[in-house]
């Protein structure tokens, strides 16, 4: 619901009235999109002149989103970034339940872009995702899909470090064809040995498809040994990342390093980009690819 400025007629019948209905729609401005929201014209922020204007069939993108996790205004201005390049597939990672329902409302009411959504949550935290004591704010992945999942599955791994960690799966249309996304957030970056135990588990999962996209924060380079059996069974979305050093890996962090992955198996790329963001400290990674 977008918070339009007081009515002009109200202004003529007494600064009471007026200003008692503008304190109403900034009440209702701050309830639905935090206190910073202005209480004037449509609270929504203009997309580039590059955005564009339809979902890219083809296109799919990963994003931590985590770091900083809240704020006001954040899951606006998320959606907005996703809207700039509204792929047809976009895995999230380090999300909230409620922070996905809130960017999928702004990207369906603000953007004219609906999405559907699986999620694959691992871990309850009124901590990280807020909610009430018995009944904590659910944290994970979730992926956005423009058009309908199935088969939808979630694994937790058996070891996920200092935190719960896991991938989901889906069956979705990218490119007009069907094909089976994963999206995983391995565990944090100074334990190789549990990353290398996530790896197996979920390099086991995209060896059964003949078509596969894997999307998500490994928290690793591209030349970790852990990340081994994923490279075997798949390549980078960027033709000039291999698991080497030097090898052009951009980086998809603030703290430049690459962590961020479209994996692909059975298909190959046109072109990916990365767009660095002020609502994360992860860059949101998209690629357009030739499903066949």
């Amino acid at each position: 619901m977008p918070c339009a400025s007081v009515p002009e007629e109200a202004t003529v019948r007494g600064t009471g009235l007026r200003w008692w209905l503008a304190g109403a729609v900034t009440a209702l401005c701050v309830v639905l999109l935090g206190p910073s929201a202005p209480s004037s014209a449509l609270i929504v922020r203009p997309l580039p002149a590059h955005a564009v204007q339809h979902i890219v069939p083809d296109r799919v993108a990963t994003w931590n989103i985590c770091n900083p996790c809240g704020g006001v205004g954040q899951n606006l201005g998320r959606a907005a970034e996703i809207a700039t390049y509204a792929p047809q597939v976009i895995g999230l990672q380090e999300a909230c339940v409620r922070d996905v329902e809130k960017i999928r409302e702004y990207l369906r009411n603000f953007y004219g872009l609906d999405y559907h959504v699986e999620y694959g949550m691992v871990l309850r935290n009124r901590n990280r995702c807020g909610g009430l004591p018995w009944s904590p704010g659910a944290f994970g992945q979730a992926i956005l899909s423009a058009a309908p999942m199935t088969d939808s599955r979630q694994v937790e791994y058996p070891d996920g470090g200092s935190e719960d960690r896991g991938y989901m799966a889906v069956t979705t249309t990218v490119g007009g064809r069907s094909v089976r996304v994963l999206n995983t957030h391995l565990a944090q970056r100074r334990q190789e040995t549990v990353r290398a135990d996530q790896v197996g588990v979920l390099a086991a999962e995209v060896a059964r498809h003949d078509r596969a996209i894997v999307l998500g924060d490994f928290n690793a380079v591209p030349e970790a040994s852990e990340l081994g059996p994923a490279w075997a069974l798949a390549a980078d979305a960027d033709p000039q990342c291999r698991p080497s050093p030097g090898a052009g890996c951009g980086p998809t962090t603030d703290w430049n390093m690459k962590f961020d992955y479209v994996f692909l198996r059975g298909i190959t790329p046109r072109a990916q980009h990365v767009q660095p963001s002020r609502y994360s400290d992860h860059h949101l990674v998209h690629a357009d690819l030739n499903v066949t």
